[in-house]
């Protein structure tokens, strides 16, 4: 990218309610996205968006690539014409589940947007790389997103050197999360301390509602009508003030299950509740003590995946988090109880501000968010 041109960028963020895209006029090479780790996000212009609330289709071969650049090339399109681009330094796009269902997006979508566009620089990244770097930027630490689920995504970007003395700021001992990293393809594997992680990026949960996404939306929501049934059988645990939420919202107790069970979009209907809890919990303390669990499961996942540098932080993003004091104070306890010393951030950006964070960092050379061949590679 020639210092003196004009670049414009493309993000693409496809999550579980919709499809959005933006394009925005990067900054100059040099500056802060050059910089490795940037000690703010990559600038842009005030972006150009479209939106759908209609989610990407999935198929056989898991995210269907057709449809969605169907959906995706027009509005790019147009939104590059508003904005008088001519040129695109790069692309990226987030998705939601790219790691196990973006086999068809990883096969299609760089050819047709090198197609469309012309362009030669292609990130794709699953979506909590996207909500990483719109909540942290370039930045050391980790990530809490949660709405309907929850994963938590911490990162150390390559080329940093942490703690005092090139150490991890914990132990003194180099490596994990440590010194130098260039090694990204170790998500999963650790030193023998659950805290620190060999490789850059690292993952707690995100394993859906009946495997894990504990803390989240869909797993208040179910706690919390688990308990207004109690109440409603006479059973201990019970909350009559849940009961008489799920009343005002589902109906007569006993026909939940027959709203329930069919529903192909159960974790949905489970965390829409979650906002009743919330309600609830300044009276009932059995709501209170769901978000108490919820809080620590959240904090368990952030102590897992954030590396121990002394400029480590935690953002917590997502709309489950808009449910404000009720569950972000024990939150922010259990994390300062489990994580001292490491600071508690609001995320400076969603999903869609991440993809244009990386594709803004790659258009300038400055990408140091580590590559993974599930969760970040580019082309």
């Amino acid at each position: 990218m020639p210092g003196d041109a004009v670049t414009h960028v493309l993000g693409i963020d496809s999550g579980g309610s919709g499809v959005r895209v933006a394009v925005a006029r990067a900054a100059a090479p040099g500056g802060p996205a050059a910089q490795p780790p940037a000690s703010s996000p990559p600038t842009w212009s005030s972006p150009l968006t479209w939106s759908s609330s209609t989610p990407a289709a999935v198929g056989d071969r898991g995210i269907d690539a057709e449809s969605l650049l169907a959906r995706v090339l027009p509005a790019a399109q147009e939104l590059l014409r508003e904005a008088g681009a001519r040129r695109l330094g790069a692309v990226c796009v987030g998705a939601a589940g790219m790691a196990t269902l973006g086999d068809d997006l990883r096969a299609r979508l760089p050819d047709a947007l090198a197609d469309a566009f012309g362009v030669r620089r292609f990130a794709l990244a699953a979506d909590a790389v996207t909500a990483y770097a719109g909540a942290m930027g370039q930045r050391p630490g980790a990530v809490v997103a949660a709405g309907t689920g929850l994963i938590a995504l911490g990162a150390v970007p390559e080329g940093f050197v942490g703690g005092v003395d090139g150490t991890d700021g914990d132990s003194g001992v180099p490596g994990a999360y440590g010194a130098s990293v260039t090694d990204a393809t170790a998500t999963g594997a650790t030193d023998g301390d659950s805290r620190r992680a060999t490789g850059g990026w690292r993952r707690a949960d995100g394993w859906g509602h009946l495997l894990g996404d504990c803390g989240g939306g869909a797993w208040i929501g179910r706690a919390g009508l688990e308990a207004a049934m109690r109440a409603y059988d006479g059973r201990e645990g019970g909350s009559k003030p849940l009961l008489a939420r799920l009343e005002a919202v589902f109906g007569p107790a006993t026909g939940l299950p027959g709203q329930l069970y069919p529903r192909p979009d159960r974790p949905a209907v489970l965390a829409s509740f979650a906002p009743e809890v919330g309600r609830c919990a300044g009276e009932d303390p059995v709501a209170e003590a769901i978000l108490r669990a919820a809080a620590r499961h959240i904090a368990e996942a952030a102590e897992a995946v954030c590396p121990r540098l002394e400029s480590s932080e935690v953002a917590l993003t997502g709309g489950l988090f808009r449910m404000g004091a009720p569950l972000l104070t024990p939150v922010r306890e259990e994390l300062a109880a489990r994580l001292p010393g490491v600071g508690i951030t609001e995320a400076a950006g969603d999903p869609l501000d991440g993809a244009l964070c990386v594709a803004v960092a790659l258009a300038a050379d400055g990408l140091r968010l580590p590559r993974d061949p599930a969760l970040l590679s580019i082309v």
